[in-house]
């Protein structure tokens, strides 16, 4: 089967997205801006892969959002400023071919490839105090904090949970400045999937997590790839 050019070239950057690149949102310029990236890398995205975006109030009531697909990226809308905000990023299937390759397809569509994938990013915003988380089913993996993480403080441990699919999960790595330290492990998921991250930043924190599961009788993956973030400022600020 040949492959089409403009999969090829966009499988020369594509591995480092596929595995490593995560999802959070910052306030830019008076917007809420999708961020896709890894560290402070702050990558262009097909803003199409986003797949939901929910906002709520303090008191955990819906708020509508809407979706603004820029050419480049995303940047959300909520009617009145949310208390919580969560953003779904669904990245398709990949394939990476013998020689090395990511294809945005399944393996049913790439011949011989070595390495099948469907990624997920997720992304969750404290942006209140004292908010009240509503359900958060459709974050398929989310870092729930168990205490209001902006009352914290930088220097003080958050404790999280991790949930997959709604249940927690043991042995889960836990970054937690994945923009200025994407490769340090902060912390690890218990038996209930419980851990204590340090908070590190005055400003914009991002804890980060992200596990590889095992799919069966797929015919274009064999691997379910979900990246989670968790954002909130270290200090409230106050006008």
């Amino acid at each position: 089967m040949r492959i089409p050019a403009y999969l090829l070239l966009a499988g020369l950057f594509a591995s480092g997205n596929v595995l490593a690149h995560g999802l959070w949102t910052e306030q830019r310029r008076g917007n809420i801006e999708v961020v896709y990236g890894h560290g402070a890398e702050d990558n262009v995205f097909k803003a199409e892969k986003i797949s939901g975006a929910w906002a709520y109030d303090a008191a955990g009531k819906m708020i509508p959002v809407s979706v603004e697909r820029l050419s480049d990226h995303a940047r959300l809308h909520p009617l009145k400023p949310p208390a919580v905000l969560g953003v779904a990023l669904d990245n398709g299937a990949w394939s990476k071919t013998p020689d090395g390759q990511w294809i945005n397809q399944g393996r049913s569509q790439v011949a011989n490839s070595t390495q099948s994938l469907h990624t997920y990013k997720y992304s969750l915003a404290i942006y209140a105090e004292g908010a009240q988380l509503p359900a958060l089913d459709q974050l398929k993996m989310v870092i729930l904090p168990e205490t209001d993480p902006l009352k914290v403080g930088p220097g003080k441990s958050l404790p999280v949970r991790v949930l997959v699919d709604g249940k927690p999960l043991a042995g889960v790595e836990l970054v937690g400045d994945y923009r200025g330290a994407p490769h340090q492990v902060s912390a690890v998921t218990d038996a209930e999937g419980r851990a204590q991250v340090p908070v590190r930043n005055q400003g914009l924190n991002i804890i980060s997590a992200e596990v590889s599961l095992p799919v069966a009788n797929d015919a274009d993956i064999e691997t379910r790839g979900l990246f989670a973030s968790l954002t909130f400022l270290g200090q409230a600020h106050h006008e």
